[in-house]
């Protein structure tokens, strides 16, 4: 299969695209930049010159392809009604462009979508009002095109996407925990968190553009709920710092920002047995706080 991917180049795109290749897929790859066009020639794929805001460059991606992969997601946190609007026009203009093909089209989301405070799963209903909620739009607009024949999927992935190189929520949590001389947890610490390990979300998205049905919700979670008080206190033994509870008004000092803090303070526990049973998608690399005490995480920075 010839598949156009947005987002290569990130984090967990590298991956992925790796994951394609390997699987005998052909990966044409968005590239905004000679850096990102290197690095997916680098994983095997063909760059293709464009941004998420150039709907010409998405829209002849799309058509020239067997299928599409969407992963890219930008714009500034302070302004989510921007990243609402434009990960939807994205979304639109490439399922236009396969508008009854049958073709795969599968794009991405966060469990961070999910309501709060229990374990939800790929049935549940998303809330518009949570924290993420500026994710749904884009989520109904991919799947809205399993009406015109485009054979559509969303995976939605934990916010712990963790493995070598991570920059995101828990390498954020690392670089305070060094900066402070603490590794803090906001009240008990109980509060849950999903993971997956990169490799294995890769698979997933692989085995979702190859047979998800149409109009599937997938979720990209290996670990239903790690305790964050786990995470933190890892951090700490293997830091030699004192793992510490902050209240939430001293969170929001203590963490990169207030928004930070409250999302490190979430109890957001996620269920992927139905992905796992439909795909036939058995998560198999380390987990969160294996993956914390060997991975590189904890290694220490070098000038």
């Amino acid at each position: 299969m010839h598949v156009f991917v947005t987002g290569g180049s990130g984090l967990t795109g590298p991956a992925i695209v790796t994951e394609l290749v390997a699987a005998g897929h052909t990966v044409t790859g968005l590239a905004r930049s000679d850096a990102a066009a290197a690095r997916l020639e680098s994983l095997g794929a063909t760059p293709h010159r464009g941004s998420l805001d150039d709907l010409d460059s998405l829209r002849s991606g799309a058509e020239a392809a067997d299928g599409v992969l969407h992963m890219a997601f930008g714009g500034d946190f302070a302004d989510p009604d921007d990243m609402m609007q434009r990960d939807r026009t994205a979304i639109e203009t490439l399922g236009r462009a396969l508008a009854h093909s049958d073709k795969p089209f599968v794009s991405t989301s966060g469990t961070l979508v999910m309501p709060l405070g229990r374990e939800t799963t790929e049935r549940d209903e998303p809330d518009p009002a949570g924290i993420a909620g500026f994710r749904i739009p884009g989520e109904r607009a991919c799947l809205g095109f399993a009406a015109q024949g485009v054979r559509t999927s969303v995976v939605r992935l934990a916010p712990t996407v963790h493995g070598p190189g991570d920059y995101g929520f828990i390498g954020m949590l690392v670089a305070t925990a060094r900066k402070t001389g603490m590794s803090a947890y906001v009240g008990d610490g109980g509060n849950r968190w999903p993971a997956v390990h990169r490799l294995d979300a890769a698979s997933l998205f692989r085995l979702a553009l190859e047979k998800a049905p149409a109009g599937s919700v997938l979720h990209g979670v290996a670990e239903s709920g790690v305790s964050f008080k786990s995470i933190a206190e890892t951090i700490a033994r293997a830091l030699d710092l004192p793992a510490v509870s902050l209240t939430p008004d001293e969170a929001a000092a203590h963490f990169v920002s207030p928004f930070m803090a409250t999302v490190y303070g979430i109890d957001a526990p996620v269920s992927s047995s139905h992905t796992q049973e439909l795909l036939g998608w058995s998560p198999t690399h380390p987990t969160l706080l294996d993956d914390l005490e060997h991975g590189d995480y904890l290694v220490t920075p070098t000038s």
